[in-house]
């Protein structure tokens, strides 16, 4: 059967996953009456509760005798090292364009990254029934950026379909006809990615994506580049230096078919496949016939830009919750999650207790957090600090992003100043329609970091923010912190509603009444810049007097609702959060209030 391997690249939110839906739908893949899950290709809960797309998978479909094998890539630059990877498996790809806001930062990175390896893609513009669709300026801002990431003639040359992928329809004008489907597409891509090429060298593939089966042990997917593989044959597999990781046999083969994967008796050249029997061959690394010396070449990936401590619980309610709390399980996790995913970059401590984790931005790691603790595991966490890198003259460099923020215009000089104060410089200011404006700057990483909170609270929850790696440049100098101080308890037990109303006009509290504390943990925020020690155990005082002023009633502000994100970002240099399957609490490093006056104490005298 002919092949055909195309990926499909948009930015969050600009309908990949809905648009792989109704592709499976139409080719087939589904019976009549078989019930599917919405965004069937989200298949991790995190990926269904965010409506993002955290891995990258596979699938494929059957059209007019050829088989096409798609695959569906992550949204958001964090998870860029996915999409890195996954180009070197496809001959082709679909650039989907939001129809209203056109190629945002991550349809940059992306693209940049095929046009690069010589991938000449078809530009699809989505949603095109939006009340504020702009489709064919959309077109000519799609042509500027190709432009500006040096494409070549032929890639300039794109074909354009218009369409809706969540009504299911692509046609060559955004005005129809909307009756043929999503088959214009589906011939788009026959006529212009080109054939899987076949070599007759021996069989090689190079490792892609790496995945744990309770069955079948390590599965790694790749394109196989020459040759078969045949379940039962003897392979090798070989790093990116040409040395031997380890030889042995494949036990199975496995073939994407539609949502499905089914085992196979020959996998051929130009096919991406799944192998199992193996069990040190990672990613990038080749897996080949014995006889070959050579590995396929990786593509680079960009390096982590942001790093994080994963400290072993020690708070006095540490094991109460979690079944998973020592280092060496912490360890094991870690290093495995490492394997596949080759952004990330961990390093244990002298010490052994903790663990230093960088990859490309805070919203990858506290995912990774998230699926940690939904595993029943128990660690304490401190605020994301950026990777400084070192000059040619020994200066220091520090990353910065490509910020593009979408705003009302009423609020566009609130984002101006905001930004500028954390050492951002803007680089343009344009509509983009619908009373908004698009604003683009180039920030230090250590400004953004905890921004985003603060920017939703300026703006009333209308401001887009997208981010995007753009180079290493000199240090940018100080750049102001959190204003405010916190409230930390004194003492351990539950928390009183009768204490906390009390101390209501010292700050807003971020716990409610009846929860467990401990002295050094963090249960408010100080209206002032230092930090208080508060009793929240205090019960009222019960007497024989009965008036009405002496009972009135205790009504308590609902607490700040600290998420992972958030209290992430929120935390200083001094604080960690605590992470639990039940519960997100934030603390003190040095929970004792003397060592914590040590420790000031020498800081001022080093400084």
């Amino acid at each position: 059967m002919k092949l055909r391997n195309i990926a499909i690249i948009a930015h969050v939110d600009h309908g990949k996953t809905t648009l792989v839906d109704k592709l499976l739908q139409q080719s087939g893949s589904f019976r009549e009456n078989q019930r599917v899950a919405e965004r069937v290709m989200d298949s991790n809960d995190l990926e269904k509760e965010r409506g993002i797309t955290i891995l990258a998978k596979a699938t494929s479909v059957v059209w007019k005798d050829t088989r096409i094998n798609i695959v569906d890539t992550p949204g958001h630059a964090d998870f860029g090292g996915e999409v890195e990877r996954i180009l070197s498996m496809v001959d082709g790809a679909i650039v989907l364009v939001d129809a209203a806001e056109g190629p945002m930062p991550q349809t940059k990175f992306v693209v940049g990254k095929a046009l690069k390896i010589g991938l000449r893609p078809i530009v699809a513009i989505n949603k095109v029934d939006r009340p504020d669709g702009r489709p064919s300026e959309v077109i000519n801002e799609v042509f500027d950026l190709f432009a500006a990431l040096d494409a070549t003639d032929d890639q300039l040359d794109f074909p354009i379909l218009y369409g809706s992928g969540r009504d299911g329809w692509m046609a060559l004008s955004p005005e129809g006809p909307k009756d043929e489907g999503l088959a214009p597409l589906f011939d788009l891509v026959l006529q212009h990615v080109p054939e899987a090429q076949v070599d007759t060298a021996p069989f090689r593939m190079l490792g892609t994506l790496l995945e744990a089966n309770p069955f079948l042990g390590r599965i790694i997917t790749g394109r196989i580049a020459s040759g078969t593989v045949k379940p039962n044959q003897s392979i090798k597999v070989i790093n990116r230096e040409g040395k031997l990781v380890e030889t042995g046999r494949v036990s199975k083969i496995l073939a994407f078919r539609g949502i499905e994967r089914q085992p196979i008796d020959l996998g051929e050249a130009g096919d991406i496949v799944s192998i199992a029997g193996l069990v040190e061959g990672s990613v990038a690394d080749t897996f080949c016939d014995p006889s070959v010396d050579t590995p396929i070449q990786a593509q680079p990936i960009d390096p982590p830009t942001v790093t994080m401590s994963f400290i072993v619980n020690d708070s006095p309610l540490a094991g109460t919750e979690g079944d998973k709390v020592t280092s060496r399980m912490i360890r094991d996790r870690l290093f495995k999650e490492a394997e596949g995913n080759v952004t990330l970059k961990i390093e244990e401590s002298s010490d052994k207790d903790s663990f230093y984790v960088s990859g490309r931005g805070e919203l990858q790691l506290a995912i990774l957090i998230e699926t940690m603790r939904r595993e029943g595991f128990e660690i304490a966490v401190s605020r994301p600090r950026v990777v400084f890198s070192q000059g040619p003259g020994g200066e220091v460099l520090e990353p910065i992003e490509e910020v593009v923020v979408d705003v009302d215009e009423e609020y566009a000089g609130t984002v101006v100043q905001k930004m500028s104060e954390r050492r951002a410089e803007m680089i343009e200011m344009k509509p983009s329609g619908g009373n908004r404006q698009r604003l683009v700057f180039h920030a230090p990483t250590r400004g953004l970091i905890g921004y985003q909170s603060e920017l939703l609270t300026d703006t009333r929850g209308t401001a887009i923010m997208n981010r995007l790696f753009h180079s290493y440049q000199d240090h940018k100098g100080e750049i102001p912190g959190r204003t405010n101080g916190v409230l930390i308890a004194n003492e351990a037990g539950e928390a009183v509603a009768y204490a906390l109303w009390n101390l209501e006009d010292r700050g807003p509290m971020i716990i409610d009444a009846g929860v467990k504390v401990y002295q050094g943990m963090l249960v408010g925020i100080h209206t002032r810049d230092n930090d208080l020690e508060v009793n929240v155990l205090k019960g009222k005082k019960l007497t024989n007097i009965r008036t009405t002023s002496k009972d009135e009633a205790v009504k308590l502000t609902p607490p700040i609702r600290m998420t992972l994100e958030r209290s992430l970002a929120w935390i200083q240099d001094d604080e960690l959060v605590e992470v639990t399957p039940k519960s997100i609490r934030l603390r003190k490093r040095y929970l004792d209030p003397n060592e914590r006056k040590r420790q000031e104490r020498a800081k001022e005298a080093a400084a």
